[in-house]
């Protein structure tokens, strides 16, 4: 098991989510491949996207077929900012593009939750590695990870 994937393991353990990270037979890099391997809707699939600006790194979680609107996002941070770049992910999260879990991250992040997610029963979430993918309830998702329920999408 990867590295990034026993934080994911143990950060659902310790959050008492139901379950495991199951590994999909392709990857689930992006939300269309998440959402067919996991034969969802496309907004059932959390992506988590990462926005920085000078005071730190922010994490959005957004349905799939969503995009993070910058200025709503910097409102909500307080300040103006812009994509996170691969490295600055990696750094900060300790997972790769493509892979970034809403939790087991290596450093806290302030997170907003889009509340498109919250009208699903189940949502599916990447786990750590670009072909492992959870299923959680989007209520359970905002408690364990502390996210704030903001509208900031375009």
């Amino acid at each position: 098991m990867s590295k990034s994937l026993a934080r994911v393991v143990a950060a659902m353990q310790a959050q008492g989510v139901a379950g495991a990270p199951l590994e999909m037979p392709g990857e689930t890099r992006t939300a269309v491949q998440a959402a067919q391997a996991a034969g969802c809707q496309l907004d059932q699939i959390v992506k988590s996207i990462i926005f920085v600006g000078q005071r730190g790194m922010y994490l959005f979680l957004t349905a799939g077929g969503n995009q993070v609107d910058g200025a709503r996002a910097s409102a909500l941070a307080g300040e103006a900012l812009g994509r996170a770049d691969a490295t600055q992910v990696r750094a900060v999260t300790g997972f790769a593009i493509g892979g970034v879990s809403p939790l087991g991250h290596l450093t806290p992040l302030p997170i907003w939750m889009d509340p498109a997610l919250l009208g699903f029963a189940v949502v599916w979430a990447a786990a750590g590695t670009p072909r492992h993918i959870f299923a959680i309830p989007p209520l359970q998702l905002q408690q364990i990870t502390g996210a704030k329920v903001a509208a900031f999408t375009a």
